[in-house]
């Protein structure tokens, strides 16, 4: 393509979006020659918009149109780059600062200064491994508690060896954040198991700890990700571990590129709403500049439940 300062060579499509975008870049270019054969495509474009079920039938609700829904896709393509190899030599992976709560090894101390290290399972490690393309740092929590500085300066070396770098959580920091906030309240929530009401007065005295623990967490990563940024990565947080970060990230480099993807449902907003300071924590969800999510519908709860606290919720389909 002229002006096009990276040498590609054309692939086929690989997913509906890219053909969607395809379609539309071929029909804008034939535009004057092919018009009928244009209004045959874009009915078969909206035909297998519906079979797909990934838009509803109207958009009386302020929901996206495939314009808005092409544009969202092309802003995600945008964000991640396209990982081609540039003309005039310089290295052609783009560097993206993966951060999520656990790094995707395992980590058993063998001595005062030895730790082996086991790559660990899951769908977010076999996902997140793949990416050749990217030249990858891995920021996260350990999964162990490191009181000593020789064991956390042995741990940072073993670790860094695999391209991750160490966040190191006290013990009542696990408890408070991880297995109280994040386990206790946000993850029975998202999957519409409620806040847990088996004692109503201690969930109420021992939530806004957790709460306080986990803003205090999510700075901790924060002041991590700033030590090894570097201008032009690319930021990508993962989960309800991490919802404020965007919102730290941005305050302290409103350039960054900051994306946020959430690895469970979202839910409606009758569910949500049951969460105290929900507001807070989808302020900051929305300090980022690409939010995404597994499924049309979890961005749709999204959406819905913004409402009270934007201006217009459609004006952010862009980002999702």
């Amino acid at each position: 393509m002229p002006g096009n300062k990276y040498n590609c060579s054309p692939v086929t499509p690989r997913t509906r979006v890219e053909r969607l975008l395809r379609e539309r870049e071929l029909r804008k270019s034939n535009r004057s020659f092919q018009s009928s054969e244009e209004a045959r495509d874009g009915n078969k474009e909206a035909e297998i918009l519906v079979n797909d079920s990934c838009l509803p039938e109207n958009n009386n609700l302020g929901l996206p149109s495939e314009d808005e829904f092409l544009k969202g896709a092309a802003a995600a393509r945008a964000f991640l780059g396209d990982g081609c190899q540039r003309q005039d030599g310089r290295p052609s992976k783009q560097r993206l600062l993966v951060v999520a709560n656990r790094l995707p090894v395992s980590a058993k101390r063998k001595g005062e200064d030895s730790w082996q290290l086991e790559i660990s399972a899951g769908g977010l490690v076999s996902a997140l491994l793949g990416l050749k393309e990217f030249d990858s740092l891995w920021i996260g929590w350990a999964g162990v508690h490191v009181p000593d500085d020789v064991g956390q300066r042995a741990l940072t070396n073993a670790l860094a060896e695999k391209r991750c770098i160490p966040i190191f959580l006290d013990e009542e920091m696990v408890h408070q954040y991880y297995n109280g906030y994040c386990n206790n309240i946000l993850w029975p929530l998202f999957h519409y198991l409620g806040i847990p009401q088996e004692d109503r007065l201690a969930t109420t005295r021992s939530f806004q700890s957790q709460f306080d623990a986990y803003k205090k967490a999510n700075q901790m990563f924060a002041e991590v990700v700033k030590q090894h940024y570097k201008e032009g990565d690319i930021v990508w947080c993962h989960d309800y571990h991490l919802m404020f970060l965007p919102k730290y990230l941005k305050e302290y480099n409103n350039k960054m590129k900051v994306g946020w993807f959430l690895h469970t449902p979202f839910p409606s907003s009758e569910i949500h709403r049951m969460l105290p300071s929900r507001s807070e924590l989808l302020r900051s969800v929305l300090a980022a500049d690409l939010v995404g999510f597994h499924t049309y519908d979890y961005a749709r709860h999204f959406v819905s439940a913004c409402t009270p606290y934007t201006c217009s919720c459609v004006s952010y389909w862009d980002r999702l």
